[in-house]
């Protein structure tokens, strides 16, 4: 007969930044495919304005959550630390070769927290995401002037004796043409960087839910549930039990 042992792995922070990241990207990405395809889609400008706004508010949200799990990597329980995470401990590209190769056989060993695959899989999500926040908040600036960099961009495109508050987004009343271009030209990277890293998401997402599923259905554990569970549960001990 199968013995059965619940582990408790991820606790209630870890969970709940995993589920408003989840909704936060989803929101995200609906809003900025819808942003990017405005011309095609026939947004008027006001409309951009409106799904911009909607937007950086989503944005402001994901940026809280991220900044919180950053923080809880601190503080949080032992699978939810940076020690758990990153893939720089000691004896790292060992347990690295050993559950490829166990994962190749199909008897790979079962681990409560990142298995070494996943550490590589959510520190690049970690940083694609970070990389995503900062490049929005500029770009929130430089769009529709919000904060925490809006002012700044509005003083540099008001024309002298304008007030940089009095600026519309989308309007050029008030706007010194010269400041404006020079803006434009310093926002261009952040664009791009912005605009390639969400497909680069969308692609590690992806990964990340085939790599979810094949590892459910080779090893258990209810890798699935445990998100909303915080438990996993083993028929044998976890590699990295204390």
């Amino acid at each position: 007969m199968v013995s059965l042992k619940a582990y408790k792995v991820w606790d209630g922070p870890t969970r709940w930044f995993h589920w408003i990241n989840f909704v936060c990207v989803l929101g995200l990405a609906v809003l900025g495919t819808a942003i990017l395809y405005s011309k095609e889609l026939g947004v008027t400008n006001d409309g951009k304005v409106l799904l911009k706004t909607v937007h950086v508010w989503f944005g402001y949200v994901f940026v809280a959550n991220l900044g919180w799990r950053v923080v809880w990597a601190f503080l949080g329980n032992r699978q939810a630390r940076w020690s758990a995470i990153l893939p720089f401990r000691s004896g790292y590209f060992t347990d690295l070769k050993a559950y490829a190769i166990g994962l190749i056989k199909g008897d790979g060993p079962s681990y409560l927290g990142h298995n070494p695959i996943a550490r590589l899989m959510i520190s690049l999500f970690l940083l694609l995401l970070i990389v995503q926040a900062v490049t929005g908040l500029v770009l929130a600036g430089t769009d529709i002037y919000y904060p925490p960099l809006g002012h700044w961009f509005a003083a540099w495109v008001a024309a002298p004796g304008v007030d940089p508050l009095s600026l519309v987004p989308y309007d050029k009343t008030g706007i010194d043409a010269a400041s404006w271009d020079a803006m434009r030209a310093f926002r261009s990277p952040f664009v791009t960087i912005h605009y390639w890293t969400f497909y680069a998401l969308l692609f590690l997402i992806v990964i990340h839910i085939i790599g979810v599923v094949v590892t459910e259905l080779r090893e258990g554990g209810g890798l699935i549930s445990a998100m909303f569970t915080g438990r996993k549960v083993f028929d044998q001990k976890p590699i990295d039990e204390e």
